[in-house]
């Protein structure tokens, strides 16, 4: 099934030897151990919010981007985005991209131009979208599970009518 987005797609070349990409076993072998689910920050915030008493759902394919952790009661989605792949200081960050940039940074661009689409597509559906970097939870996790906190007793409040 097709993803609609509002914005025209950034195109991504393929990555391939054919286009001029270097790519071996070892190559492979190295890149098939990033992960991109329950990641140390992840855990980190899961642990934090499960011990605050919160329950939630880790990658919900109910919900556009299958956001790391979601909580459908407070209706909020929280994304831990790792600093390579999601482009912190991006306009820093590309110029000190030294190898196959063709691919990189319309890759990245990408991600982050999807990033951006999905938030709107959650708060379109009356989500409230939170986005952590990894060196965020890793420096200040605290901070971070705070934030998140004070949304669902606002939240909360707003429910019951107190302020």
């Amino acid at each position: 099934m097709a993803k609609e987005y509002d914005e025209k797609p950034i195109k991504v070349p393929r990555f391939n030897e054919a286009g001029g990409f270097y790519t071996t076993p070892r190559r492979s072998k190295l890149m098939s151990k990033i992960k991109g689910k329950n990641t140390k920050p992840e855990l980190q915030l899961r642990k934090a919010l499960w011990a605050a008493g919160f329950r939630y759902r880790v990658n919900s394919k109910y919900l556009i981007g299958k956001p790391d952790i979601s909580i459908k009661k407070y209706k909020t989605a929280i994304f831990i985005d790792g600093e390579f792949w999601h482009g912190y200081d991006w306009e820093n960050k590309k110029l000190k991209i030294k190898s196959n940039r063709d691919f990189w940074i319309p890759k990245i661009e990408r991600n982050m131009q999807r990033d951006r689409e999905v938030n709107a597509k959650l708060e379109e559906m009356g989500y409230t979208v939170f986005r952590f970097w990894a060196k965020d939870l890793k420096d200040d996790l605290e901070a971070c599970v705070n934030q998140v906190i004070t949304h669902f007793e606002k939240s909360t409040r707003l429910v019951n009518g107190t302020k």
